[in-house]
């Protein structure tokens, strides 16, 4: 039987994109993954970057290649994680709308597009200095601009956190939910 907890709001998954959760949070297994999600998500980009080099061999590419499996793998495990904290924690709710895609699903996918948006606008997707992390991002980005295809990525990630934020609350408002797989 499901214990009733609460799913993370849109600000605090954004934010365990960026930096790990506090450990006391009794969503914390969700948080940690989302962190993982997206370092995953920042190597699979480098990874691809790196077998799309020039004159790169054809066993750099094959060891490239088999990287980005192995974090695929990695992936679909932190998603599962995911899914079963969503079917320890959250009640089934019968005569709700089923939604399409799992919770790991949905925050996998928003980590990707959290990290093609960092990138888009010249970042990576975390270095780790927290306040004189955002005086970098405010200064890089007035100092480049944002062209259209940067402005793309964050409108398609807030989209997503949008999505995200709907989903949850009609979860949390018996209208809709999640599966379990």
């Amino acid at each position: 039987m499901a214990t009733e907890y609460a799913l993370p709001s849109v600000a605090v998954v954004l934010r365990a994109f960026r930096e790990p959760a506090d450990p006391g949070r009794p969503d914390y297994r969700v948080l940690e993954a989302a962190y993982q999600l997206a370092q995953c998500h920042e190597r699979r980009r480098r990874a691809h970057q790196a077998a799309h080099v020039p004159d790169a061999s054809s066993s750099h590419v094959a060891a490239c290649s088999q990287l980005v499996e192995d974090i695929d793998l990695t992936r679909a495990k932190l998603i599962a994680h995911i899914d079963n904290w969503v079917a320890e924690h959250i009640p089934h709710r019968r005569g709700a709308s089923l939604h399409t895609e799992t919770l790991g699903a949905v925050i996998d996918r928003m980590a990707e597009k959290w990290v093609a948006a960092q990138h888009a606008i010249g970042l990576p997707a975390r270095n780790g200095h927290g306040k004189k992390d955002s005086r970098a991002r405010a200064t890089v980005i007035s100092r480049h601009g944002v062209d259209s295809e940067a402005h793309l990525h964050w409108v398609r990630l807030a989209e997503l956190a949008d999505g995200y934020k709907d989903l949850i609350t009609d979860v949390i408002e018996h209208r809709r939910r999640l599966p379990v797989f």
